[in-house]
C-alpha cells in the first residue's frame, strides 16, 4: 500500500509539472500574429498586384505585426481564375482580396454598372464611381453578397488592339474577330457592335494571331505590353475608354466579424491609403503602357466626340441589357455621379 501511495504522489507531481506547459502549447498566445491570405488576380508587375503587396505590408505595420498578411497573386487561391476570386473570398479560401468590378460582376451583378459601355469614359468620371456617395452603394451590394468592402480605387479603362486597321467608329469594329475575356458583358458589347468575340487561352490565342484567325485583342494596355502584341502583327491600339474598371478592397465576412474595433480600423485605414496609391499607379501604368506600345511601332488613337457618340449609340442595346441586370436605380445613381463629375 505504501508503494502505491508513493507512485500516486509521483504521478500527481509529474502532472502538476507538465499540465501548464501542455495547456500553453494547446492555446495560442494572445499576442501571436494571425496570418491572413490576400488574393489578387495579377502579380506585382502590374499596379493591382503592387497594391496587394502594399495593403498586406500596411496592415502589418498598422497592427505592429499582430496581423500578418501573405499576398497570393495570380488568383492562385481561386484556381487561377479571376472570375472565381469573389467566391474564394466569400467562402474563406481567401481572407482578403483586391478584385476588379468587371471580374467580380459575374458573382455580384451590381458591380457590372461600372463597366457599362461608355458610362464613364474619362478618368474623373471613373473616379466618381469609386468615391462616395456612389461607392457606398457598391459596398452595400458586396455586403449583401457576403463580403465586406473597405475601399475602392479606379483601375482605368480597357483598350482594343487590332492588326490591320484603327478603330474610330462602329464600322471599324464590325466583323473584327476579337479575343476577349470570358465575361458575358464584354462578349455582348462586341457582339452588339458586330464583332466576332472569342474567349481563348493564351496559347490558343497566340496560334490564332499568327495564323490570322484573330485580328483583335481586348484588355488593359499594360497587358498588351506584357504579351508583346507587336510580335503577333498588331499595329493599332484604340484607347477608346469603352469599359471602365474599379478595384475593390474586400474582407471575408467571418474574418471581419472576428476582428475587434481597433483591428477593423487598421485594416480599413491600410486599404484607404493603398487605394489612393493604386489610383495613381494605375493611371501611370496605363500612360506608360501606351507610350511603350507607340515606341514598339503601334499607333494609338483616341475617339473624337463624334466617334464616341456613334459607338455609344451603336452599343446602346448592350448598355440597356446590362443596366437591367445591375439594377435600374443603381444605374441612375451611377449616371448622376458621372454627370456631376463632368465630361
Amino acid at each position: 500500500m505504501q508503494t502505491v501511495r508513493i507512485l500516486a504522489w509521483c504521478w500527481l507531481a509529474v502532472v502538476a509539472t507538465i499540465a501548464p506547459a501542455f495547456a500553453q502549447a494547446q492555446v495560442p498566445a494572445a499576442n501571436a500574429p494571425r496570418e491572413w491570405k490576400l488574393s489578387t488576380a495579377v502579380g506585382p508587375a502590374f499596379a493591382l498586384g503592387k497594391a496587394g503587396a502594399r495593403w498586406a505590408a500596411l496592415i502589418g505595420e498598422k497592427s505592429a505585426g499582430r496581423l500578418a498578411v501573405k499576398a497570393h497573386p495570380g488568383a492562385t487561391l481561386a484556381h487561377r481564375d479571376p472570375a472565381r476570386e469573389f467566391s474564394a473570398l466569400r467562402d474563406g479560401a481567401a481572407d482578403l482580396a483586391i478584385g476588379s468590378t468587371l471580374a467580380w460582376s459575374g458573382s455580384v451583378a451590381e458591380l457590372g454598372v461600372v463597366g457599362l459601355p461608355w458610362l464613364a469614359p474619362g478618368g474623373p468620371q471613373l473616379a466618381a464611381l469609386a468615391a462616395e456617395p456612389f461607392a457606398g452603394q457598391l459596398g452595400a451590394a458586396l455586403e449583401r453578397a457576403g463580403v465586406v468592402a473597405v475601399a475602392f480605387a479606379p483601375l482605368g479603362h480597357r483598350a482594343l488592339a487590332t492588326v490591320a486597321k484603327a478603330v474610330r467608329e462602329p464600322a471599324d469594329v464590325a466583323g473584327l474577330r476579337v479575343r476577349v475575356p470570358a465575361v458575358p458583358a464584354i462578349l455582348d458589347l462586341y457582339a452588339t457592335l458586330g464583332a466576332l468575340p472569342q474567349s481563348l487561352g493564351f496559347a490558343a490565342a497566340q496560334a490564332a494571331f499568327k495564323s490570322g484567325a484573330l485580328d483583335g485583342q481586348d484588355g488593359p494596355a499594360a497587358s498588351f505590353v506584357a504579351a508583346r502584341l507587336e510580335a503577333s502583327g498588331f499595329r493599332h491600339v484604340a484607347d477608346w475608354q469603352a469599359v471602365g474598371e474599379i478595384a475593390v478592397f474586400a474582407v471575408n465576412r467571418a474574418v471581419w466579424n472576428a476582428c475587434n474595433d481597433a483591428e477593423r480600423a487598421q485594416v480599413r485605414e491600410a486599404a484607404t491609403a493603398t487605394a489612393g496609391e493604386l489610383a495613381v499607379l494605375a493611371r501611370d501604368e496605363a500612360a506608360q503602357a501606351l507610350a511603350d506600345l507607340r515606341q514598339r511601332g503601334l499607333a494609338t488613337t483616341r475617339l473624337t466626340a463624334e466617334g464616341h457618340a456613334a459607338l455609344a449609340a451603336a452599343s446602346r442595346a448592350a448598355y440597356d441589357r446590362w443596366a437591367g441586370a445591375a439594377g435600374v436605380e443603381l444605374v441612375r445613381a451611377a449616371e448622376a455621379a458621372v454627370q456631376a463629375a463632368g465630361r
